[in-house]
This record gives structure tokens, sequence and C-alpha cells, in this order.
């Protein structure tokens, strides 16, 4: 039968893996390095994969390919997990950050000031993105820190990212069980202290929960703090 489908140009691709996380019915694949189709009946044509193409490789094209099998991908869903890719995209390339003279440690409560500097000490920060063993875990002290935290508080990076490895995300946004991670990250690493930011509405509790979980099921006992930041940017509890 013609239907639309995805196109992948090879040329372009870089073999990021990006797309193979973004196609949840196991349609495509890693193929010598390239991303490739290699099950028509798989593709069900909406293109979840093209917008995560740092390159622009992926287009739909109509052409004869075996009609979309819904039943075919539900059994491989099922018996099948997609496995983590190894992804060769920049986003993803786990390295530490070294500053140059880091200035004095300033109060959390006390009135930000501008500043230019950063308190990055790694990337990625992502918690989706982040490499479980990166060297850069071991004896340190970590933050869980919720995306809006940082823009909802001035003097963040001051206060509370620096000499700390950082790892954000939103609970409400993300499809995705932190908690697994996080505890994969305490087991393994020696991780000295956590330090928990959370804004004040109900849902970014599930960043709070997440690394409670993990510290439940780490075995370890490490030291956690949690601070709570309004909206308005102001410190509620710490």
């Amino acid at each position: 039968m013609i239907r639309k489908i995805i196109k992948i140009n090879n040329e372009k691709c870089t073999g990021c893996s990006l797309c193979i996380s973004a196609c949840h019915e196991g349609a495509l694949a890693i193929v010598n390095g390239k991303a490739k189709l290699v099950r028509d009946d798989y593709c069900d044509g909406l293109g979840n994969c093209l917008p995560v193409c740092p390159t622009g490789a992926i287009t739909f094209e109509e052409r004869e390919a075996t009609e979309y099998n819904k039943t075919a991908v539900k059994n491989n869903q099922k018996n099948n997990p997609p496995p983590p890719t190894d992804c060769n995209c920049p986003s993803t390339q786990a390295h530490a950050i070294k500053h140059e003279n880091p200035t004095e440690t300033i109060n959390p409560n006390q009135t930000p000031t501008p500043s230019t500097e950063t308190h990055l000490n790694q990337w990625p920060i992502q918690i989706k993105l982040v490499p479980p063993n990166a060297s850069y875990f071991n004896n340190a002290n970590l933050l869980v820190a919720a995306d809006c935290t940082a823009y909802a508080y001035g003097n963040f990076h001051n206060a509370y990212m620096k000499n700390k490895i950082t790892l954000i995300g939103c609970p409400k946004l993300d499809e995705e069980d932190y908690s697994k991670k996080l505890t994969t990250i305490l087991k393994t690493n020696d991780i000295k202290t956590v330090t928990v930011t959370q804004i004040e509405v109900p849902c970014c509790n599930g960043i709070k929960n997440a690394v409670k979980t993990a510290l439940q099921n780490c075995g370890k006992t490490i030291p956690c703090q949690i601070i709570v930041i309004s909206t308005d940017g102001k410190i509620l509890k710490n």
C-alpha cells in the first residue's frame, strides 16, 4: 500500500541515536553508525522522531510500504523494551568543568547581585541524559533541582550550585521515574550529600519524592537538605 512513512538522509545523519529513543514503536535502529528504518510495519507515520533530529536528516515520504501493524508493535514493546542508547550527540557527552578562581559563597538569603560567573561543574545536567557512572559523581555533593528553581531564584548559581554536581528535571513534564536513575547514581558512586531545590507548587514535590525514594533504595545513609523556593523567588524552607 502507498502511505506516508519516514525517510532518513544518510549523508545528514550523524548516528546520534536521539531518533531511536523518540520512536516508541521500535521502527528505527543504528546500523553501521547511521539511523535506519528497519521495520516499515512498525512506523506509524506520525514522525515523533522528526523534531529530535539535530541535523534535519529525517523527513516524510509517500511510498509503497507495509501497513502499520499496531498489534505487532505492542508485542514488540512488551517483549523487547528499548535498551539505553549510546548517544553520540554533544548534549550527552559527559565531562567535568573546571573554573578559575572561584568566588566566596554568598548567603542564600542575601539579596542577589548581578554576576556573570557560572558554577556549573559538569555536563550534561538533565537527569534523563546524565550517565550514572560519570567520574565526576565520585565524592561529590549532589544538587537535584527542579529546573524552574534556577529561574525563580536569582542567586541560584552562587547559593546552591557552587562545588556541587547539578542535575535538573521537571517531574510534571518528563514522563520518567527519576528515582530509578537517582538510585543507580547513589548506589554506584560515593555521594557525600544531596541537596534538593523545588518550587512551592504541588507538582514540584515529584522531584523531592524521587530523591527520597532513591535515598531509601540505595542502601546508604546520605545527608539530604530540601530547599523550597516560592514562585516569586523567596526561600520558604531551608
